[in-house]
């Protein structure tokens, strides 16, 4: 039903309502006049006259001139409204009752009731006094005065009751009239109560179904949800309130409807006066108006309902619609991202599986857009309000889903063939390396014959027909069958493979050439030509389908040439010409070597930026992502940083800066050095990753099992978890020195040599940084800044026994036979002693942790370098020997490595102290003092002049005594006899400085420390010889430089290889430098201490790093140093 209707309705109840109730001619109501109605004065009998008007009944009322005119009024003009109207327009009939009165109450009756009744009048009819005299009276006095009562009706005066009844039937009068009917005066106020009260609260229900309908039709239909929801709630509150009142209104009207019925139902032959018949009708009529009205009310309820129940089918359509479009836009976005190719195939493979992974996605915004199209489809078929509105919408979400859809094929095809073009170059990569891989290590011996060339060359012939599915087309049909894919790096990459292709196939060539020759026109031997030394490959680049044959290969040749001679012979000019060839294609082959060791760091290098992006991007960031907040563990939640460390700066500095850098000398490879030299100090930043590593490792197995982790991995669709990518950032700072030394072994003689080799030792000096800081931050109980000690410079672990002396007597501390293992750290100024403690647990959590026991200022100690016979002793002391501390390395090469090490810090502390004496006395010149005979201890530190001049004074005055030399082997006092006593000579002072005597370099002096010892004092031997003694002709590997002094000295450089060919005049070796190919003499006093000998070569030690060095043996032969602290000016 629409609003009018319904409106118009409700208008006829409320002027019905007014109707019955006459509100416009009497407002009054039976419950505001009550007690005036208890009262009696006048009442409503019921009855009618033979024309219908209804009769009021005055009954006997003794105080009848009491009555007030307001209640009289009152009365009246309510008991003139309560019959229909259309009786009352016939007139009303009066019954007054005064037979117990006196004339003055008949009079004053009539009196009143002329001047004040507010109704019609027909007949009033007067049952005067009953007395004698009384009723004498009124006949005489009524006649009397029948002008003064001013009655337009006939005024009857009645002597009985038996006149009454000849007026009026009987059976309309009360049984107080003589008549028949039956009369409740109560009973007839409480039902025109009810009657009231109910037409009231029907008129009261009607205007608040109209009001909430206008309110219903007026109310503006919102946009939003939530809105419309509440909307709809509030209306279908406020009806269900209305049907509430509608019910109690119906229910007390059916009450009503049953008291009036009540004397029918206990008696079926009662008849029902006219009032009580026009009560019931009333009550009826009002009964039907309110069911009518409820079921008018209902269909427009149910029409608004409806409206607002589309209404909220529209907000949800019109939301999920915002939310698809909004996701297919995303996904258009996110399909866009997808424009890479890849630079690998695991690149081209991980960017294939990131779209397989977002094409689950994608399927789920597809089928939410169908459904959601499908859904607002089926609205427009329900004719809703808004079909103009949804139409249009279904249309563009069907449309978008088949763009999408579309665009993620071609994406899928488009990525796919890119993988293959990745894939077929990765083969024909591969099969190129295994190419020059074969060329590298066939060997030139196994050639010369007919056999073995044939062998050589059926391996080139196998390799080749292996190229059907590796080898790759011409550029032009790769062109054509990839240009969808094809971007400048692909292009470029496919340019470089298609080169390396023809460099190989070009080598392959000539060397199938040669053995072609060698396999038809061999007549003779071969000799065979063995390459330069500095051509000489040992270990090409590793492939993976020969590393079987790597591992049986002792030396391969790397694609050297194969000499042969013909059956006529060949002249001197052919095999110069065929060693030319030779080295020429080995320097072609090394080129192909540095650029696979280029195209590997550059690969692995894009490699690992794209997983520290992946990292980065699937766990890093998805710790901020509130929709993972509930996955994220308690332990976890605000730790990113412990747990990724300093990561995005280590992806920002490879992508933005290292990467880039490193492309720039694709073309020059080995140059790349230079590259990693500039950014060292950035590479510094791997230092703070790794010192974070223990509490990322330690955070990660507290939460390795959460879902959050699962949940990312999942996502990534990684095998491995988490803690495989936190390593890749140590693995790689570890890869660089690997790839650095292939580059460097592939470069020797290349301009860029130098710049590798410093590369080299950068990156291992940032490695050895690195873990001894790991080691340092584990110290616990060190009161002091350990920043304050310098440079941490040396650690490890040695067995230590410790000495001291306690008044005059030598004690040893609580008699050690069994030492004690202790971690020293070894600074610029302070030498630490630890205690190693292992901790409980796993990976990190188990690394070691050091508790400090002691610290010695480097200042003031000195130290010898062999004790008690062993070559893997040494011994630090201080305090002039009063605390000894005998330490035994694990290995001879650790124990000279340390040495060396603190040699260089108390030289260093020497010449500092060197520096600042003279400044302040120019004439305390560090010099020796001659030396006449007996045992001398040597000064703890040699001076940079004395080691210079002594090969020079040898030279110039080869008769001249030395202050070094000693008698002759077999005297009673050389070290070499066996009857020399061994004496430990380390007094701590340097010889040279003012104010010192002969006496302090007595015999005496060091015959104070006899026993604790068995190292012998350089002074008592004669270098020279022992040096001479102990060379001997062989190959040894040099550990600094030294420049040749004369033109017929040679030079040699740290880390040549030196053959010792002969012994010469003056103390002068005849050495060839092999890695040089020159030749010449070097005197015996220049070649330092033998640290190391091995199968083909020996090392040679140098001293302080000066030009010229002092031969040592691991002999008894000791040197002895000391600090600052035990030198007195």
């Amino acid at each position: 039903m629409a609003l009018g209707e319904l409106l118009e309705r409700l208008k006829t109840v409320i002027k019905t309502i007014d109707e019955i109730m006459q509100l416009d001619n009497s407002p009054l109501q039976a419950a505001h006049i009550t007690p005036d109605l208890r009262r009696r004065f006048a009442f409503l009998s019921g009855g009618r006259g033979d024309n219908g008007s209804p009769i009021i009944v005055f009954p006997e009322f003794p105080s009848f001139g009491e009555i007030t005119d307001r209640e009289f009024h009152n009365v009246l003009s309510y008991l003139t409204s309560v019959p229909s109207l259309s009786p009352t327009e016939v007139g009303f009939i009066l019954v007054i009752d005064r037979r117990q009165d006196r004339w003055a109450a008949v009079k004053g009756t009539l009196l009143r009731i002329a001047g004040a009744f507010p109704g019609n009048l027909q007949l009033v009819l007067v049952l005067r006094p009953t007395t004698l005299l009384q009723r004498t009276l009124s006949d005489i006095l009524f006649k009397m005065n029948k002008d003064e009562f001013k009655m337009k009706v006939p005024v009857i005066m009645l002597s009985s009751l038996t006149e009454l009844h000849s007026y009026i039937d009987r059976s309309q009068l009360t049984l107080e009239l003589g008549g028949t009917q039956a009369y409740c005066h109560e009973k007839w106020i409480s039902h025109r109560t009810a009657i009231e009260g109910f037409a009231l609260m029907v008129k009261k229900m009607a205007q608040a179904l109209q009001s909430f309908g206008m309110e219903l039709a007026e109310t503006v239909l919102p946009n939003e949800i939530q809105a419309t929801t509440a909307l709809l709630n509030t209306h279908t509150s406020k009806k269900s309130k209305m049907e509430e009142d509608l019910s109690v209104t119906l229910g007390q009207g059916s009450q009503l409807l049953e008291s009036i019925n009540e004397p029918v139902v206990r008696d079926p032959d009662h008849n029902m006066n006219q009032d009580e018949l026009e009560n019931l009708a009333t009550v009826q009529r009002l009964l039907s108006q309110l069911d009518e009205t409820e079921r008018a009310f209902d269909e427009f309820w149910l029409r608004h309902q409806t409206k607002l129940d589309q209404c909220l089918q529209l907000c949800h359509f019109e939301h999920n619609y915002q939310e698809v479009s909004s996701l297919l836009e995303q996904v258009v976005e996110k399909l866009a991202s997808f424009s890479e190719v890849g630079i690998s195939p695991a690149h081209a493979d991980h960017i294939n599986s990131e779209l397989s992974a977002y094409e689950k996605r994608v399927c789920e915004v597809l089928d939410r857009a169908s459904s959601l199209a499908c859904e607002g489809e089926e609205l427009v078929k329900q004719s809703h309000y808004a079909e103009q509105s949804i139409q249009p919408k279904c249309t563009t979400l069907r449309s978008a889903g088949d763009d999408v859809s579309s665009n993620l094929k071609a994406k899928k095809d488009h990525l796919l063939k890119a993988l293959e073009l990745h894939r077929h170059l990765e083969r024909a990569s591969k099969w190129c390396d295994e190419g020059i891989f074969l060329l590298a290590s066939q060997p030139v011996d196994k050639c010369q014959s007919q056999e073995g060339a044939e062998l050589a060359l059926k391996e080139l012939e196998g390799h080749l027909d292996s190229s059907e599915d590796n080898r790759l087309s011409e550029l032009s049909d790769i062109w054509s069958q990839y240009e969808a894919v094809l971007n400048t790096q692909l292009r470029d990459q496919v340019e470089k493979i298609f080169q390396k292709q023809t460099s190989m196939l070009e080598m392959f060539d000539k060397r199938r050439i040669s053995l072609k020759k060698l396999a038809t026109k061999q007549t003779r031997p071969v000799q065979p030509v063995a390459p330069r030394p500095e051509a000489f490959i040992k270990s090409p680049v590793p492939s993976p389908a020969h590393k079987a044959q790597q591992e049986k290969i002792s030396e391969p040749d790397s694609c050297s040439t194969i000499l042969y001679e013909t059956e006529n012979g060949q002249s001197l000019n052919e095999e110069s010409k065929s060693r030319h060839s030779s080295v020429s294609e080995e320097e072609e082959n090394l080129a192909v070597l540095r650029r696979h060791v280029m195209n590997e760091l550059l690969e692995t290098e894009r490699a690992y930026v794209e997983e520290l992006l992946c990292v980065l991007q699937g766990y890093a960031s998805e710790m901020d992502n509130p929709a993972m907040a509930p996955l994220i563990p308690a332990p976890l939640q605000n730790k990113k940083e412990i747990l990724f460390g300093n990561m995005p700066e280590i992806y920002h500095f490879h992508k933005r800066t290292f990467l880039r850098e490193l492309e720039l000398y694709t073309d020059c490879p080995e140059l790349v050095g230079r590259c990693f030299l500039q950014r060292m100090t950035d590479l510094q930043i791997y230092e703070k990753y790794c010192h974070n590593k223990p509490r990322s490792e330690s955070l990660w197995r507290q939460c390795s099992d959460c879902a959050f982790f699962q949940e990312c991995q999942r996502k990534l669709e990684h095998k491995l978890g988490l803690d495989s990518y936190l390593l890749k950032p140590v693995q790689r700072i570890t890869k660089y020195q690997l790839l650095l030394k292939e580059m460097l072994k592939y470069s020797k003689g290349r301009e860029g040599t130098e710049d590798l080799q410093d590369a080299l030792t950068s990156i291992l000096g940032i490695l050895k940084a690195v873990n001894d800081s790991m080691h340092l931050i584990a110290i616990t109980g060190y009161e002091g800044n350990l920043t304050e000690l310098g440079k941490l410079l040396m650690q490890g672990s040695f067995s230590v026994w410790t000495e001291h002396k306690k008044g005059h007597a030598k004690v040893k501390d609580l008699a050690r036979f069994k030492p004690m293992q202790r971690h020293l750290f070894l600074h610029e100024k302070a030498l630490l002693f630890c205690k190693r403690r292992e901790e409980n647990g796993e990976g990190y959590e188990k690394a070691p942790s050091y508790s400090f026991k002691q610290s010695l200022s480097m200042s003031a100690i000195g130290f010898t370098e062999n004790a008690k016979g062993d070559n893997k002793k040494f011994e630090i002391w201080s305090n002039f020997r009063e605390e000894v501390y005998i330490v035994q390395a694990p290995s001879a090469e650790v124990k000279t490595v340390w040495v060396n090490e603190i040699r260089k810090v108390l030289t260093t502390q020497l010449e500092a102290c060197r520096e600042a004496s003279q400044q302040r006395a120019p004439e305390n010149i560090f010099q020796f003092p001659p030396v006449t005979g007996g045992v001398v201890s040597l000064s703890p530190f040699r001076t940079a002049q004395r080691s210079m001049k002594k090969g020079e004074e040898r030279r110039a005055e080869p008769g001249s005594p030395d202050i070094n030399s000693s008698p002759k082997p077999g005297r009673k006092d050389s070290p070499s006899s066996p009857d020399h006593k061994s004496k430990r000579q380390s007094d701590p002072t340097p010889f040279g400085f003012k104010g010192w005597s002969k006496a302090s370099m007595s015999l005496s002096a060091s015959e104070e420390h006899d026993g604790y010892s068995s190292a012998e004092d350089p002074l008592n031997s004669d270098n020279e010889e022992d040096a001479d003694k102990k060379l001997c002709v062989g190959k040894y590997m040099v550990n600094i430089d030294i420049e040749g002094e004369g033109s017929e000295d040679v030079s040699v450089k740290s880390g040549d290889m030196v053959q010792l060919v002969r012994e010469g005049e003056n103390n002068q070796w005849f050495v060839r430098n092999l890695s040089t190919s020159k030749e010449g003499w070097i005197a015996a006093s220049n070649l330092i201490s033998l640290v190391k000998k091995s199968k083909s070569c020996q090392s040679l030690n140098s001293s302080e790093g000066s030009g010229s060095g002092n031969l040592s043996s691991s002999s008894s032969c000791s040197e002895t140093y000391a600090g600052f602290a035990d030198i007195k000016p």
